[in-house]
């Protein structure tokens, strides 16, 4: 096609910096080189058998055509189970949506909402595509910076404070990506309580690592802790990061039959339905055996813990301990204005991980690329020997700034 341009919305928005970075770590990789990767936020465990017995099963039994665009009546029903058990709330079929993946499910929510100008609330550090999708579907992301102080969550008076008669939405992500941090019942209690005042704002909440939690008994859903909010909230999830299952491509969304119809208008024009035999996979995950859930969480917990220790041992880096998910976000403030060996100055957290994959072979993720720096970002979804092997690095790296 000559002179070619792309349209607006893709001009608004920019390519992932975690695929980028997972992209320079494969061209590296194909120069011969070994590298430390802590980018990927991908469980590093294989799907397990019996999920992928039942994709068998299915392929066998010629569940191969295309489904209903809300998904097979098995996989809503393990759905509806999940959010049962996990939240108390029970959903009917029509409050659930099916697509390829969680990223799906936020896009065409978005998709169906968003008017021209409509504005979205997205609490900072926030996961890369958030503001991204907002802009392709031209809405105008609100940010709205977290301290370390607060836990990098939002508080009430940030909240309040940012919220404008064009607001139509409010993402929080617990666990998140790329901190790991938490919201815990009093906090989304306090967050309902200003929400309550303003009727025409929606709440997504993303919860697709709610399983890597690592606290006691099991992780407060804001549609659990504020149910009267229950037709203003779109919960989001899906099987990705809990059963290792990222490349079948497959999330949910529950909210109001209207939100969830106009999604599904979308899909049908999109993809028609998400794939039968990753339903079918996925059925299987949700209602099956759990054991794989809690043993993973107990690997990631022990990463989790050599990496924290080995972090804050370094001078100049520091982090705090994650709740959930399988990251931590490395506060880099002390190495900020120092020269490298070949005298560069470091003056921002993406010079520092440019400088470690440089110097070290280790591929971290600068943390404005997640709206708050100076800090980067790891994820400790790899073996423990490449964990603390790059933090060996990081830290032999760290001693010969100057």
């Amino acid at each position: 096609m000559e002179d070619f341009s792309p349209a607006g919305r893709v001009q608004r928005i920019k390519s992932s910096p975690s695929v980028a970075a997972a992209a320079r770590v494969r061209e590296l990789r194909a120069e011969g080189r070994r590298i430390l990767d802590l980018t990927v936020g991908e469980p590093d465990f294989d799907t397990p058998d019996h999920i992928k017995a039942a994709a068998i099963a299915a392929i066998t039994a010629g569940q191969t055509k295309y489904t209903s665009v809300s998904g097979t009546p098995e996989l809503q029903a393990a759905i509806i189970g999940r959010l049962e058990r996990h939240t108390g709330i029970n959903y009917a079929a029509n409050e659930i949506t099916i697509g390829g993946g969680a990223k799906q499910v936020i896009f065409m929510a978005l998709m169906a909402t968003l008017d021209a100008g409509d504005e979205v609330i997205i609490p900072a550090p926030y996961w890369v595509s958030y503001p991204d999708m907002v802009l392709a579907n031209e809405g105008t992301p609100v940010i709205v910076a977290g301290t370390e102080e607060t836990g990098f969550k939002l508080t009430p008076a940030a909240l309040r404070n940012a919220v404008t008669a064009r607001t139509r939405w409010i993402i929080l992500n617990s666990p998140s990506n790329p901190t790991g941090a938490v919201y815990t019942r009093p906090e989304l209690r306090a967050l309902a309580d200003v929400l309550a005042h303003f009727p025409h704002v929606n709440i997504l909440t993303d919860e697709i690592y709610d399983e890597i939690y690592f606290g006691e008994g099991r992780m407060a859903s804001m549609v659990q802790v504020a149910p009267e909010l229950r037709e203003r909230i779109f919960l989001v999830n899906g099987v990705s990061k809990a059963y290792a299952m990222t490349g079948w491509r497959l999330g949910y969304g529950a909210g109001s039959a209207a939100l969830v119809s106009a999604i599904n208008k979308l899909q049908s024009q999109m993809s028609s339905c998400p794939s039968s035999v990753s339903q079918a996979a996925a059925a299987a995950a949700l209602s099956g055996d759990q054991a794989f859930v809690r043993e993973s969480v107990e690997v990631y917990r022990g990463r989790r813990d050599a990496a924290v220790a080995g972090l804050n041992a370094i001078d100049g880096l520091s982090c705090t301990v994650a709740d959930g998910a399988f990251y931590a976000y490395v506060n880099c403030a002390g190495v900020i204005g120092k020269s490298t060996p070949d005298g560069d100055v470091i003056a921002t957290d993406e010079d520092f991980s440019l400088y470690l994959l440089n110097s070290s072979l280790v591929a971290v993720i600068h943390g404005s690329a997640y709206g708050l720096g100076p800090y980067f970002r790891i994820s400790f979804a790899t073996g423990l020997d490449t964990v603390e092997e790059a933090v060996e690095a990081i830290d032999k790296a760290v001693r010969t700034l100057s």
